[in-house]
């Protein structure tokens, strides 16, 4: 292990999770890019598609903490929502990443191409009104919101990721849940659902210890920084930034599989 890899690899967890607690995703939608096609840029050993799950997998359950710790305050963790999706989420991602091992790394990037093109086209849908709503206000369909979240469970457990970049896009569109309570929710549900993939990636034996503690590292300085930074800027400022992310990874690994 080298200077240049420790560098490397924090900035990817630095960058990666300072973006995530800002837009109120666990970061795997950037890192998981990040941690595959930088470090052979930097002449470094080129992670498996396996290998980035794992690590991805780990850092989100530390950075999503951070997240959540930043957004406690003010109202923007509807609890209701958090155990309806949170429970079945974390069954998905169990099943997933559990399940992972079985798959080859071309199956793995396919699913991750999948979930990306999904969550892409969902953030370009209009959500007029979305914002009106007062937070002690908000209500949502339980039934929709417990079979999507196992659904996300379940695909993003199998790339490493928490599926905050599915939940997002989901509970903007589908559940019209306010943006603001949107990216704290989605936070703390993406922690309940770190906690199923990461078991699952670890007891497969899939996580590489020392750059999955850099990542680790990493993501607690930069995600509550990046969480109040978000709390400051616009909402529609904050779906435009995601969308963008997620638009550029879907068409990057779609890219790739072509």
């Amino acid at each position: 292990m080298t200077l240049n890899f420790i560098i490397v690899i924090f900035l990817i967890g630095f960058i990666g999770s300072f973006i995530s607690g800002m837009v109120g995703i666990g970061g795997s939608i950037i890192k998981y890019p990040m941690l595959l096609y930088l470090p052979p840029l930097f002449g470094l050993a080129a992670f498996s598609a396996h290998e980035v799950s794992g690590i991805s997998a780990v850092q989100v359950f530390f950075a999503t903490i951070g997240g959540v710790w930043a957004y406690r305050k003010g109202g923007y963790l509807n609890k209701s929502l958090i155990l309806y999706m949170g429970i079945s989420i974390l069954i998905g991602s169990f099943i997933g990443g559990y399940s992972s091992k079985l798959m080859s790394e071309g199956s793995i990037n396919l699913v991750y191409g999948i979930l990306a093109a999904l969550a892409a086209i969902m953030m370009f849908v209009p959500k007029k009104g979305v914002d009106d709503i007062s937070l002690n206000r908000v209500t949502f369909n339980k039934w929709p919101a417990v079979v999507l979240a196992l659904i996300i469970g379940v695909g993003s457990g199998i790339v490493g990721a928490a599926g905050a970049f599915l939940l997002v896009p989901v509970m903007l569109v589908v559940l019209k849940i306010p943006t603001r309570m949107t990216i704290a929710s989605s936070l703390a549900i993406t922690f309940i659902s770190s906690i199923g993939s990461t078991f699952g990636k670890i007891t497969t034996g899939q996580v590489e210890l020392i750059p999955a503690i850099i990542m680790v590292i990493a993501s607690v300085i930069a995600s509550p920084l990046g969480a109040k930074l978000g709390q400051k800027m616009n909402t529609k400022v904050l779906q435009v930034i995601l969308a963008v992310l997620i638009l550029a990874t879907a068409v990057k690994i779609w890219l790739d599989i072509i």
